[in-house]
């Protein structure tokens, strides 16, 4: 009898870029309440796995953070959040938000930004902001998304250390389960309960994070 894959598996997955092999073929899953860091130095595969995992996994309620945040520059940092929820919505009261947000819309996206300390830009333009202010948009909306397992490309990668603690800590809050990809090796130890190293776009390292050290994860740089 062959035993069922677990809901957020991959097995023999494989990225191309043309007749490029960028990644795998390799297997990875997921255990229940597990926030796995992905980490390698640039190039070495890890947006390009994130990507396969949304492609699998996104009619799985998971939600996406982009390394380029994907927001929209013209419109204001709470529609920006909204978003996070459009298709959970009708078609008129999306179009309806965008002239006349409703006040308990507007309640919970300003208790989002105020947790990650920008409340006084829910109305300002996106293409406005500063790096680092967009990536907390990016992070209010998957946030105001919700979901079983979240997937961040560099989510903290333009905030400073407590900063980056402080969206860190509210996103593992909201998400059972993540898969996370960071520059920050101290982060990822410190906060992930499973470290992934890519390099050359296989698997090198997995492991738990409390068994590992930077130093162990250095040659991968």
């Amino acid at each position: 009898m062959t035993t069922a894959l677990p809901i957020f598996a991959l097995k023999n997955a494989v990225a191309d870029y043309g007749e490029v092999r960028v990644l795998g073929p390799l297997n990875l899953s997921l255990a229940p309440g597990e926030h796995l860091a992905l980490v390698g130095k640039s190039g070495a595969g890890k947006s390009s796995l994130l990507a396969v995992m949304y492609d699998h996994w996104h009619t799985q309620d998971a939600a996406l953070m982009p390394q380029d945040l994907g927001l929209v520059a013209n419109l204001s940092v709470f529609h920006n959040v909204y978003m996070g929820r459009l298709d959970r919505h009708p078609w008129w009261r999306n179009l309806l938000t965008l002239a006349h947000p409703l006040k308990g819309d507007i309640a919970e996206i300003d208790a989002l930004l105020t947790q990650l300390g920008i409340p006084e830009k829910c109305w300002t333009p996106c293409g406005e902001l500063s790096g680092g202010q967009r990536q907390r948009v990016a992070a209010a909306r998957v946030l105001y998304q919700q979901g079983r397992i979240l997937l961040a490309d560099e989510p903290v990668s333009a905030l400073d250390g407590p900063q980056a603690e402080s969206v860190i800590r509210a996103l593992l809050a909201t998400y059972s389960m993540s898969v996370l990809a960071m520059h920050d090796l101290d982060l990822a130890l410190h906060f992930c309960t499973r470290v992934v190293g890519i390099q050359d776009g296989v698997i090198a390292v997995d492991a738990p994070s409390r068994t590992l050290t930077t130093a162990d994860l250095m040659p991968l740089y």
